[in-house]
């Protein structure tokens, strides 16, 4: 355990580095969240169509791990915003991710340009369905492919 906390700690430098990041007020509900921010800032939609959109996404130091690729968490996050954004309904609360399948095929690198591909696949009362498939532009090789569920209460409609 001891170990693990050691492995925790900042360094001086680090300390130093995180007191200087400035984190601005976000009113709740209102703007997205610094998570949000963080996470998806840099996504540019390319295309959109009733159930289909194309996004391209430029791959970020920030969201990268510890060899230079482009995190598994940021990669299940990005297939959550896809998926998510061709469910969404303007002025209802947002659906719940309930269940997402990934396969995470091969790496992004630093400054990869991707193209992030969301399709809709269908929905059955409250419950819709996504596909969602990333491809380095450069090379056309495929990063993941992500299948994605989501939950919105049919009560939540009628608001």
């Amino acid at each position: 355990m001891e170990d693990a906390k050691k492995c925790l700690e900042l360094t001086p430098d680090e300390s130093e580095a995180v007191s200087r990041v400035v984190v601005p007020e976000i009113r709740v509900g209102k703007e997205p969240s610094l998570y949000d921010l963080f996470a998806t800032t840099g996504i540019r939609v390319d295309r959109v169509e009733p159930g289909f959109a194309v996004c391209s996404f430029k791959v970020p130091p920030r969201l990268t791990d510890k060899d230079g690729n482009l995190s598994n968490g940021a990669i299940a996050n990005l297939v959550d915003v896809a998926g998510a954004s061709l469910i969404y309904v303007m002025g209802l609360p947002m659906n719940v991710s309930v269940d997402m399948s990934i396969s995470y095929v091969s790496k992004a690198k630093i400054d990869d340009e991707l193209e992030i591909t969301s399709k809709r696949l269908g929905q059955k009362g409250g419950y819709s369905g996504t596909s969602v498939l990333m491809r380095n532009k450069a090379t056309g090789a495929i990063v993941a492919e992500g299948r994605h569920s989501l939950f919105r209460s049919p009560a939540a409609s009628k608001l």
